[in-house]
């Protein structure tokens, strides 16, 4: 039924120009898109902001182009997807850094401020595809397949990238005092 009311206000938008049916899939989708952005960012909430209005303009620009072969916060997801590797490589591109070095800039504003800046630090240790994986997986609760489909990734690596940023941060917090008993 969800599915329906998203084909249904995309439809009145592409066909009527409806702005009101656009913000009704805006406020059905901003804390998601926001939240994804802001495990992307380990907890930048300007940036995750800013990437989120981002997204939401480039699919209300391109909102023609959904063609319904998948669910349209699939199609969202895919779409915020590439507005944070386009602000990557413009960063890469600004400062001549490497992916490491941006995702450690992230990760650094706001140490030790309880466990959710634990886990953004244990989200910081991964390569940014073990990220997104994660980030869609573990905290959108996101299928494989659909992952798949959003990052391009064939489906057996987004298994391998789960396992091995799974591995990764569980390892990054027992050396910071998580010991599995909390």
């Amino acid at each position: 039924m969800n599915q329906l009311n998203d084909i249904s206000l995309v439809a009145q938008v592409v066909v009527f120009r409806n702005t009101k049916a656009f913000d009704q899939l805006v406020q059905k989708y901003q804390s998601p898109i926001r939240r994804f952005f802001l495990n992307q960012t380990c907890g930048n909430g300007e940036l995750s902001d800013d990437l989120a209005q981002d997204t939401f303009i480039k699919a209300y620009t391109n909102i023609t182009s959904f063609k319904n072969l998948s669910n349209f916060s699939t199609w969202l997801y895919r779409i915020a997807y590439n507005v944070f590797y386009d602000y990557i490589r413009s960063q890469k591109q600004t400062a001549d850094l490497d992916a490491r070095e941006i995702d450690n800039n992230y990760c650094t504003e706001q140490i030790n401020v309880g466990q959710k800046m634990d886990v953004y630090q244990a989200l910081g240790q991964l390569k940014e595809t073990e990220r997104t994986c994660i980030t869609l997986f573990y905290m959108e609760d996101v299928s494989i397949d659909k992952i798949s489909t959003i990052t391009g990734i064939p489906t057996g690596t987004v298994k391998s990238h789960l396992s091995r940023g799974k591995e990764k941060m569980a390892s990054y917090l027992k050396q910071n005092g998580y010991d599995g008993n909390r």
